[in-house]
């Protein structure tokens, strides 16, 4: 497939407007659900936008520090505070547990389930994924990504969990997500993708 040329038209879905038509000034009812949704979903971050932020360093995290900070975004939240306190940019701070399974805090408590970690971390400007928001019960979110990216009902998070167990582990705040997955076939829990 031919890389097509960068520009405002296949990025924006923009058309030439005949200002004498009402007509073309109303965008298309899938370009304004996209368009809601994504600015929604950015809203709950526009506090992080402006807030300080750390200095900014060459130097890599210490490896024993990322690895403690997503191990103990499993179970310990006063820990993940203690040490983002510590070091901010640990925020989205990645470790590989072998096989190019890569984890962040909060993909950790997503798959654990752990709602107010995610919920913390997110609004100290973690990146949210498919995964996280499928335990949040972000259901138009979710609904609205899938609807445009449907292979990503099938993809994997942390350690191999599917989208099917990120519900599970929302409780009742995701049941209506869990109910929509089940629906679209999914009904593995967990994938033995990565040799751990």
């Amino acid at each position: 497939m031919k890389a097509q040329p960068f520009s405002n038209e296949t990025v924006f879905d923009h058309k030439p407007v005949n200002m004498n038509s009402k007509h073309d000034l109303i965008p298309g009812r899938r370009t304004f659900l996209y368009k809601s949704v994504a600015f929604g979903a950015m809203l709950p971050l526009a506090p992080v936008f402006g807030a300080a932020r750390p200095a900014l360093s060459a130097d890599q995290l210490p490896a024993e520090m990322v690895n403690e900070f997503v191990r103990v975004a499993h179970s310990d939240f006063g820990r993940v505070k203690a040490l983002l306190e510590e070091q901010p940019h640990l925020l989205n701070a990645a470790w590989d547990w072998g096989d190019g399974d890569f984890e962040t805090a909060i993909g950790a408590a997503g798959h654990m389930g752990l709602r107010e970690m995610a919920s913390y971390l997110l609004e100290k400007g973690a990146r949210a994924d498919i995964f996280v928001l499928t335990m949040l019960g972000e259901t138009a979110l979710v609904k609205a990504m899938l609807d445009r990216f449907p292979y990503l009902l099938n993809s994997l998070g942390p350690h191999g969990y599917t989208l099917l167990h990120h519900a599970r582990q929302g409780g009742e705040q995701a049941t209506e997500l869990f109910d929509f997955l089940s629906e679209k076939g999914l009904v593995e829990t967990h994938v033995k993708y990565f040799s751990k």
